[in-house]
């Protein structure tokens, strides 16, 4: 009688907290690559960001408006500019409708990074996040009021409008999401190409 019952008892599926744990290990296991990704994303905005303020304020401090810095002859120098407006001096009586822009960004790169399984598309969404965040600062602190803070540039290379640490980070990680987007990569970490060939496979 023992050994039927015994048998009977292996037959018999596991049930509660021993049946759910393998679906808990296997969500823990899909949502923390996310984490990581959003990890990165955060850390290199942070230091975009924290570059970003900090040469500001030495160039504020120690840049005088009317007395470029050259570096190269008058190729590249650093020259304290406050940008009213976007590059290329456009929308310079719209800076309270950049700064809702520039928000908007922050808010909506948090919201992207969060769902993110690529490396890649962590790294350039930080660097946008931390360009953005740098001049939202400016828009909302430096005079001449909230909303209408003019922004810090100081690097000034050829005919190039006159930039800042943000900008630079901003250009370039857009450039690499488009390359990214180009070449099939996708936020999940997956190609549209390859995708795209096991579907019809």
């Amino acid at each position: 009688m023992s050994e039927d019952r015994s048998t009977d008892n292996a037959a018999v599926p596991a049930t509660g907290d021993a049946a759910a744990a393998p679906e808990t290990s296997a969500v823990n296991e899909t949502e923390t690559p996310g984490r990581r990704r959003l990890t990165t994303l955060l850390i290199i905005a942070a230091v975009l960001f924290g570059l970003d303020l900090l040469t500001k304020c030495l160039a504020v401090a120690y840049i005088d408006p009317d007395d470029p810095v050259p570096i190269i002859g008058d190729f590249a120098r650093l020259d304290l500019v406050r940008n009213p407006g976007a590059a290329f001096s456009m929308a310079t009586g719209m800076t309270w409708l950049l700064t809702l822009i520039a928000a908007a960004v922050v808010v909506g790169v948090i919201r992207i990074g969060r769902t993110l399984r690529s490396l890649w598309w962590a790294i350039g969404l930080g660097m946008v996040l931390g360009g953005a965040m740098g001049n939202l600062v400016d828009r909302i602190f430096r005079s001449p009021g909230p909303l209408q803070g003019h922004v810090v540039d100081f690097v000034a290379i050829g005919w190039w409008p006159v930039f800042n640490v943000a900008d630079s980070a901003i250009v370039c990680g857009a450039i690499l999401l488009v390359a990214l987007t180009i070449f099939g990569f996708e936020p999940d970490g997956t190609r549209s190409g390859r995708k795209h060939t096991e579907k019809t496979a």
